[in-house]
């Protein structure tokens, strides 16, 4: 490595590419699972929603009779000051990203600025929602979220490469997507938190209606960039270095294989799908992801509707690929989407 010069990074790393605006694709307003329309829902988020929703209203109310009544514990405390801690938490997360992350801007990560862009115009949102870069040491990973009207989108540093260019464009542009789509779909709203305030208490019902939350998301980031969800996925599993190494279809193959009451546990009390259900979901796009029982294995004489290897969409109407699958020799990798609920 002697000799390489500093400021453009040793050889074979990406210098970062000057800001260009963004290209927003052509899309219909039906909404489905393609890549094509507007990004569904996971059919389940809105009645879990529904059932934390009443149950942290029920709590609520019980917290503010048991505290005129004078039957003060530590959990009627929480939850009467519910709403100021929460804006406190939303308040100084914001407002860490503001003096400590480098903001995203034509002239800083240019890259990542535009796919900001083009993920808030691909969902059709009024307003493009701040995004900031972040030194994560080595971890890979991503957040949103929002203090009062702002909304932002947090990036760890190693999703780039040195120099500020994307380590692979599409995964990267697939985890914005997914980011910016618990934005828009209304995942990071002061009111809905407040609203799902009991769900870390309720392990089994608010880690799924998170998980459910997280396909929704995941819709959102296949939608706006669909060639990026192998690697996507490949690094989540493998890493940054050894994600070419993974077997996107070979993992995706083993979510209806593996099978047992603790794998039903480990999966029902997380608060994302576990890996091999997500796989298989970002890659049969005939249905909404699993989130309480394993896939089932199409038969080799019958697949489902719709059913393809990934790749098989093609790029009208969308992006082209730019790094493409099967993967490629190793130009690098990208980390976990993920929200403020806690990292992954």
């Amino acid at each position: 490595m002697a000799g390489w010069n500093p400021q453009t990074g040793p050889p074979g790393w990406a210098q970062q590419q000057p800001y260009s605006p963004p290209q927003i694709p052509p899309h219909d307003q039906t909404r489905g699972l393609s890549p094509f329309g507007m990004p569904a829902r996971h059919s389940w988020e809105i009645p879990l929603l529904v059932v934390v929703v009443v149950a942290t209203a029920l709590a609520y109310l019980l917290a503010l009779l048991l505290l005129v009544t004078g039957s003060v514990n530590q959990y009627v405390l929480l939850l009467a000051f519910a709403p100021l801690l929460l804006w406190a938490q939303r308040g100084m997360t914001f407002s860490t990203q503001r003096v400590n992350g480098v903001k995203m801007s034509p002239t800083q990560f240019p890259e990542g600025y535009r796919m900001v862009q083009e993920a808030a115009g691909r969902f059709g949102m009024a307003k493009v929602p701040d995004a900031y870069v972040v030194l994560g040491n080595g971890q890979i990973n991503a957040f949103a979220s929002g203090h009062g009207f702002r909304r932002f989108v947090v990036v760890y540093a190693d999703l780039f490469e040195i120099g500020g260019a994307a380590r692979q464009p599409d995964a990267l542009a697939f985890i914005i997507g997914h980011e910016v789509g618990h934005i828009a779909a209304g995942h990071v709203s002061y009111w809905r938190q407040l609203g799902m305030f009991l769900g870390p208490f309720l392990p089994l019902l608010g880690n799924s209606l998170i998980r459910a939350q997280e396909y929704t998301a995941d819709n959102h980031g296949f939608c706006n960039r669909h060639a990026g969800a192998p690697t996507a996925m490949q690094t989540l599993a493998g890493g940054k270095y050894l994600n070419s190494l993974v077997g996107f279809d070979e993992m995706a193959d083993r979510a209806p294989q593996e099978k047992g009451f603790f794998v039903w546990i480990v999966n029902a009390m997380s608060s994302h799908p576990v890996l091999t259900w997500r796989m298989w979901a970002l890659r049969d796009r005939s249905r909404h992801g699993k989130l309480f029982l394993r896939p089932s294995a199409p038969t080799a004489m019958q697949p489902p509707a719709n059913f393809q290897p990934y790749g098989g969409y093609p790029t009208q109407g969308g992006y082209p690929p730019q790094g493409g699958y099967p993967p490629q020799p190793y130009q690098g990798g990208y980390g976990d989407p993920t929200t403020q609920f806690g990292p992954r």
